[in-house]
Parts: C-alpha cells; structure tokens; sequence
C-alpha cells in the first residue's frame, strides 16, 4: 500500500492506543526505536494508520516489555522478524532467553509468595489467640 492509501481497516494512533494500552507517546516512541515490523503509513496529511496487523504486533511487544524484556532484545526482535524468512533460529534463542529468565523471575516471586503466606499464617494465628502484642516489636526490650 502506497503512502496516501489508507485501507478502510486502518486506525489512528488514538485508536491504536485504546486496544494495546500503549500512549500515544509510546507508540511514537515504538515507532522512531524501530520496534514495528513495517513502516507507519501515513495520510495525505501525514496522520499515522495503522493496521491490524501493527495492533497485533504491537500487543506482542507490550507483553515481551510487561516481561521485562529489555528494550535492545526487543529492538533485535523486531528486526529479525522484518528481515524475514532465514533468521528463525536467532529469534529462538532470543526469545528461549527471556522465557528463561521469566521462568527465574516466577520461580523467585513464588519463593517470596511462600513466605509472605506463611508471616501472613503467622499474624493470622496469633491474632485469632488474641496474642499478637509485642510480634517483630522493635520497641521490646531484648
């Protein structure tokens, strides 16, 4: 599709913003870091539209960014997948990376969740008793 072109099915920035969650300050920001697959088309006024395929690709980069994904891992994503066919393996071993530390990650937040259960247990156990003073009271003597 030639600049000027707009499908029907095209969006405006604005609309792009309400179905990923992006502002439209970051998709700005997506747009000028080279995190899109495909060029922005424009309007004959210059207004961005998008695709669906852009929102699709676009909510696929919120989640790998929600993840923790770094920005540079992203950016090399997104140009391995604009480069096309050839490169699958790299974006394999990319993206096998970040599921592993995002594997690291749960395994940690599990092990704080574990304890947190058990403090919560705890306080919950010498409330019920009615025996909750002086529990972690810094003010006691030793």
């Amino acid at each position: 599709m030639a600049t000027g072109e707009i499908s029907a099915e095209s969006l405006s920035i604005g609309e792009v913003a309400e179905r990923t969650g992006l502002s439209v300050h970051a998709l700005r920001f997506y747009e000028r870091e080279g995190l899109l697959v495909g060029p922005v088309q424009r309007t004959s006024g210059g207004r961005r539209r998008y695709t669906a395929f852009d929102v699709d690709w676009l909510l696929i980069c919120v989640k790998l960014r929600e993840s923790g994904m770094p920005l540079a891992d992203l950016k090399r994503f997104a140009e391995l997948v604009r480069h096309g066919p050839g490169n699958e393996a790299e974006r394999l071993r990319l993206l096998d990376a970040h599921r592993q530390r995002v594997d690291a990650q749960i395994r940690a937040l599990e092990e704080c969740r574990s304890l947190i259960a058990w403090k919560v247990g705890v306080y919950a156990e010498h409330l019920a008793r009615g025996e909750a003073g002086g529990l972690w009271d810094p003010t006691a003597p030793g």
